[in-house]
C-alpha cells in the first residue's frame, strides 16, 4: 500500500517550478507514494492520506485561514532532493506560531518513511489483529496476568477509536486442537525451505511447533485483513503442547505478520506502526531495570545483575532485557545469531520451544511503546552494551542496555513489555508522531 498525496498550489496559478517539483516527487517516491492530481489551496480535496506542498510562496502568509481548514497532515517537500528547502523555515515557523503543524523532512529517507507511516495509518483502518485466548487471566500465574490492560475490552475499543484497527478473538484451545490434527508430512513440508539451527530439540518438539504454525497459517489464509497475530501462550499454556515462537517468526518472515507474545495487543500495535513506518529491525522483550532490584531479579530467578563496571556509568542507568528464557522473540533476519531451543520457563509444556538469538552487535538501540490512552509513545534511546548469561535461571542469555536516566525511565514506563529497535531514530519518530497525532515522551 502506498501513501496517497495531494500536491497543493497557490492561486492565481501553478508555475513551471511547481510542476517540475511534482514530477521530481513522483520519481523519488515512486515505491512509497501515489501523487494525485494537483489542487489549489482552498479548494475541496479528494480522499487522500496527506497534502504536500511542492512549492511554498509568500502567499502563504495571506492564506492562513485556508491552511487551518486542512484536516490532513501537511508535508513540505520543496527541494529536488526530496526535502524541505532552507528558504521554507520562515513560513513553517509562521504557520507553527499560528497553530498549523507541518511535517518538513530534511532527508529523503525521512520523506520516504513519512510516506510509509501514512500508508500504515490507512491500512490500519482495514486491518484486523487476531488474538487467541479463552479465559485470559484465569490460567497460570493469574496474579500477574490479571493486571494486563491489553486484555480489557476498553483497550481494544481505544485502539479502534484512535487507529481504526479491529481486535478479533478466537479460542486458543480450539486452535491447539486443530494443530494436533496437522500431519507429520504437513509439518515437514512447512520446514523444508528453512535452514535454522534447532540445537537440542527433539523431532517431536519441532513438529509440534510446526503444527501450530500450519494451523495459524490456515487462519491467516482465510482472512487477508489479518495483519498481526497474538496468543495467550503463557497464561493459557495448558491448552497446547508447544509455544508459538517459531510460528510467529515464520509468519513474519514470509508475510510480514506482526506477532504478539502473551496476546499483547498494545505491543502488536506499537510494533506494527513503528515497523511499517521505520522499516528497522525490532523485537518484543521484557524490561528489568537494575534499580528495581530484587523485584526484577526474583522473576527471572537471578541472584544479582550483571557487573557493568567495565561499561562505565551508573548501574542505575542499566537494564536487562529478557523474555521467555532468552533475549526475546525476534525473526532470524533481525538476528546476528538465531537458534530454536527447548523451552526454559516452567510455565509452558515440557515439549515447548524458545528462540535464543542475539539482536545485534553492541551499539545504539531504542525502546518504545504506546501508552494505555493511545495518545502518546514513550521512547528511550540507549546503547546495547553486551549480553549476560545466567545458567539455571529464566534468563539464559539476555541483553544489557544502558540508557540516559534509569530513575526517569521508572517513572515513565507504560509496561514491562517494550519494543526494542536497532539504532536511534529521534527525527523519524518525531515525524511518526505527527502522522499519527501522538505525543512523544522522550526519556
Amino acid at each position: 500500500m502506498k501513501a496517497r498525496l495531494i500536491p497543493l498550489y497557490f492561486e492565481p496559478g501553478r508555475s513551471e517550478g511547481f510542476d517540475r517539483q511534482v514530477e521530481a516527487l513522483k520519481a523519488l517516491l515512486a515505491d512509497r507514494a501515489e501523487i494525485l492530481a494537483p489542487v489549489a489551496l482552498g479548494s475541496s480535496l479528494p480522499q487522500a492520506d496527506a497534502v504536500v506542498f511542492p512549492q511554498l510562496l509568500g502567499e502563504a502568509y495571506r492564506r492562513l485561514a485556508d491552511f487551518k481548514k486542512l484536516h490532513l497532515p501537511i508535508l513540505i517537500v520543496t527541494s529536488e532532493f526530496g526535502t524541505l528547502s532552507m528558504w521554507d523555515w520562515e513560513i513553517i515557523d509562521y504557520l507553527r506560531s499560528e497553530g498549523v503543524a507541518t511535517i518538513a523532512p530534511y532527508t529523503l529517507a525521512q520523506t520516504r518513511n513519512i510516506c510509509s507511516a501514512l500508508a500504515a495509518k490507512r491500512e490500519l483502518r482495514e486491518a484486523k489483529f487476531l488474538v487467541f485466548q479463552d479465559n485470559p487471566g484465569q490460567g497460570a500465574q493469574a496474579g500477574i496476568f490479571k493486571r494486563f490492560y491489553w486484555w480489557e475490552p476498553e483497550c481494544a475499543a481505544r485502539m479502534a477509536l484512535k487507529f481504526g484497527v479491529t481486535v478479533a478473538r478466537e479460542s486458543f484451545q480450539e486452535l491447539a486442537q486443530e494443530a494436533k490434527g496437522v500431519s507429520d508430512r504437513q509439518a515437514q513440508d512447512a520446514w523444508k525451505d528453512w535452514h535454522a539451527s534447532t540445537e537440542g530439540l527433539t523431532d517431536r518438539s519441532l513438529h509440534s511447533a510446526l503444527r501450530l504454525y500450519v494451523a495459524l497459517k490456515r487462519r491467516i489464509d482465510a482472512d487477508p485483513s489479518i495483519r498481526a497475530v497474538g496468543i495467550n501462550c503463557l497464561n493459557e499454556s495448558h491448552f497446547c503442547d508447544s509455544t508459538p515462537c517459531l510460528a510467529f517468526v515464520m509468519l513474519f518472515e514470509q508475510r510480514g505478520i506482526v506477532w504478539g507474545c502473551e496476546a499483547d495487543t498494545v505491543s502488536m500495535l506499537t510494533e506494527y506502526v513503528l515497523g511499517r513506518s521505520l522499516g528497522v529491525p525490532m523485537m518484543l522483550t521484557n524490561l528489568y531495570p537494575f534499580v528495581l532490584g530484587d523485584a526484577a531479579l526474583r522473576h527471572e530467578r537471578i541472584e544479582k545483575f550483571h557487573d557493568v563496571s567495565a561499561y562505565g556509568g551508573d548501574p542505575a542507568d542499566y537494564l536487562l532485557v529478557a523474555h521467555c528464557g532468552y533475549m526475546g522473540l525476534m525473526p532470524p533476519t533481525f538476528a546476528t545469531r538465531w537458534t530454536l531451543r527447548p523451552k526454559v520457563l516452567a510455565i509452558v509444556d515440557p515439549n515447548a520451544v524458545a528462540v535464543d538469538a542475539l539482536f545485534s552487535a553492541a551499539g545504539p538501540v531504542t525502546l518504545a511503546k504506546l501508552h494505555a490512552g493511545m495518545d502518546r509513545l514513550t521512547v528511550a534511546g540507549g546503547e546495547l552494551k553486551g549480553y549476560a548469561q545466567y545458567p539455571g535461571s529464566d534468563c539464559r542469555n539476555g541483553g544489557v542496555i544502558r540508557i540516559g536516566d534509569g530513575h526517569r525511565l521508572m517513572s515513565s514506563l507504560a509496561s514491562h513489555h517494550y519494543l526494542l529497535l536497532s539504532g536511534h531514530h529521534r527525527a523519524d519518530i518525531e515525524n511518526f508522531g505527527k502522522v499519527f497525532d501522538l505525543g512523544i515522551q522522550w526519556i
